[in-house]
């Protein structure tokens, strides 16, 4: 008997059942990549939402302030001979930073000493206007020297372009020194990786009878895109993130934070119109546990990239 749709040869049954599953697969395969994308773009509008969002200014502990926005840090080191401002978060950030640094019932103008953790538009966009302000001296390392004074254009990474106002370097710090302002001692730390030149910084605050080691620590977290050993960033650069993971783990830490509240869990720790206790960022375990986090991540991209060098 005919079939009214002509006839069915062998196997073209299973030929187009198997066609449809594969144009199924595709069509899920691109839905996912597009929600995906979608996700992925919805965060990062979020997060860069937080880098704008005000916050108030606070005390971290002893003569340590956080004096940035809700996601990007900006830390105030006080002295009776001056301040140190540590990072400037974006361009449009100077008033809020100069608000919260009025709000603790300090000034601005006071600062004598720039200091940045790392060389990224995110964190340093400030500092050219707030260096004309203060009169204020720059210090960096030197690999992130380079990039601060040609506004980003030389960062391996993201350069190729001005992404921020250069500002000139006054001074080359390295790891080891030690800062000195007042009565105030703060070592530098080199903890390349995240930038060619990331620093973070020590000191020792004295609170109620107790010593509280302190540390403005630069997490060597791994942007997207970027390459450790085929076609790496930089050279050396995973010697750079392995070498500061080993440091950053060997510091003795009582109290931390770092270049985002959100990686020093700002928020869990302090909410606005807490009173002030110098207990409240201690969490040296904390400490430890990102360290550690950032370095498993760092050893599966390694492991990632050595898998699909060998597959060439």
């Amino acid at each position: 008997m005919a079939s009214l749709c002509g006839p069915i040869e062998s196997g073209s049954v299973l030929e187009l059942l198997v066609k449809g599953d594969q144009v199924v697969r595709r069509t899920c395969l691109r839905l996912l990549i597009i929600w995906a994308a979608f996700l992925c773009t919805t965060l990062a509008s979020a997060a860069r939402d937080d880098w704008a969002r005000p916050f108030p200014g606070h005390r971290v502990i002893g003569n340590l302030y956080a004096v940035g926005g809700y996601d990007l840090a900006v830390f105030l080191i006080v002295t009776d001979q001056g301040h140190i401002l540590i990072n400037t978060g974006l361009e449009d950030s100077v008033q809020m930073i100069r608000e919260n640094i009025r709000s603790l019932g300090y000034r601005m103008e006071d600062v004598r000493i720039l200091l940045s953790q790392q060389a990224h538009w995110d964190h340093t966009a400030g500092l050219a206007e707030i260096k004309k302000v203060t009169g204020a001296q720059m210090w960096a390392t030197q690999k992130d020297a380079r990039i601060l004074e040609d506004g980003g254009f030389s960062d391996p990474h993201f350069g190729g372009q001005v992404s921020f106002k250069p500002v000139a370097v006054d001074r080359i710090i390295a790891e080891g020194e030690v800062i000195t302002l007042g009565d105030l001692q703060l070592t530098v730390h080199e903890h390349p990786g995240h930038t060619e030149g990331s620093s973070s910084y020590s000191m020792i605050v004295h609170e109620n009878g107790k010593d509280y080691h302190v540390v403005i620590a630069n997490m060597g977290t791994i942007n997207q895109g970027k390459k450790l050993l085929q076609e790496p960033t930089y050279a050396g650069v995973a010697e750079d993130f392995a070498s500061t993971y080993r440091k950053q783990k060997a510091m003795t830490v009582d109290v931390w934070v770092a270049a985002h509240g959100s990686q020093y869990g700002l928020h869990k720790k302090w909410q606005p119109g807490q009173p002030y206790d110098p207990s409240t960022f201690i969490d040296p375990e904390g400490f430890k546990m990102a360290v550690e986090a950032l370095e498993k991540r760092y050893a599966k991209q390694i492991k990632a990239e050595r898998i699909s060098m060998e597959s060439r």
